[in-house]
């Protein structure tokens, strides 16, 4: 699962949303380093649809606009969740390493060749 899509899933997870308040989530959730546009997300969105993830929730007429609220499908939140494991497992395993390396200090000591 692609960046993007984990955070959309996940902006989703709390409660329906409608498209402008997904695209300020995903900046949220990501620090800034997502920012997705209207016409990347929409077409996201439809693809997520489409794969039973996310499914409309309810229209409202704001201003003369349709606002579309999206809602994450139990199969949206399963597949987030499978995600959400992958993704630690991953980050654990990759801490395990870190903390262990060949010829170099473990994390949080100094190498006595460069104390002082």
């Amino acid at each position: 699962m692609q960046e993007p899509t984990f955070l959309i899933l996940t902006a989703l997870a709390a409660e329906p949303t409608h498209g402008y308040g997904v695209i300020r989530a995903v900046e949220t959730l990501s620090d800034g380093d997502v920012v997705l546009r209207p016409g990347t997300l929409y077409g996201a969105l439809d693809r997520l649809a489409e794969q039973g993830l996310v499914e409309v929730d309810r229209e409202e007429a704001i201003d003369g606009r349709l606002r579309r609220y999206y809602r994450l499908t139990d199969h949206g939140a399963a597949a987030l969740a499978g995600q959400v494991a992958r993704l630690r497992r991953n980050a654990d395993a990759a801490e395990a390493r870190l903390r262990r390396p060949a010829g170099r200090p473990v994390l949080g000591t100094m190498s006595p060749g460069l104390a002082g």
